[in-house]
């Protein structure tokens, strides 16, 4: 079965997403890189947390791209986008540069999906009123 532009478009927000999360995001964490650490006691966290949460996001981010438990790691993404929201307005961050940045990533991660999911698509369809 040929893949339609709908599931093209969701394989390369899902590939966006990826690509963050692994060079941009969890990279840093694992490479022991200074600024993973001076943003997370910039923003008030130990920096005993920087190596656990870049794990946690490898993780997450190789069961997102395993296709059975992508909507698995999508909802366990959440939580850790949840938090840091939290962490974001906590530290009176700017709001759509920093704080908002999760729902960003959220956007491009369940967009993607859906996108290239059709039984996901099934159920949460896009409606429109007529």
């Amino acid at each position: 079965m040929k893949a339609t532009p709908l599931v093209w478009t969701g394989r390369v927000l899902s590939a966006l997403f990826v690509l963050f999360m692994l060079g941009a995001s969890a990279a840093p964490k694992l490479m022991g890189m200074p600024i993973a650490s001076e943003i997370m006691a910039g923003l008030g966290w130990s920096t005993d947390y920087v190596l656990p949460i870049g794990v946690l996001e490898v993780a997450l981010t190789l069961l997102y791209i395993c296709r059975p438990t992508s909507v698995l790691a999508a909802i366990l993404f959440m939580g850790l986008f949840g938090g840091a929201i939290a962490t974001n307005l906590r530290a009176d961050q700017p709001l759509f540069s920093h704080t908002l940045f999760s729902i960003y990533l959220a956007l491009f991660m369940w967009g993607g999906l859906w996108l290239r999911d059709e039984k996901l698509r099934a159920l949460f369809p896009w409606r429109r009123h007529d």
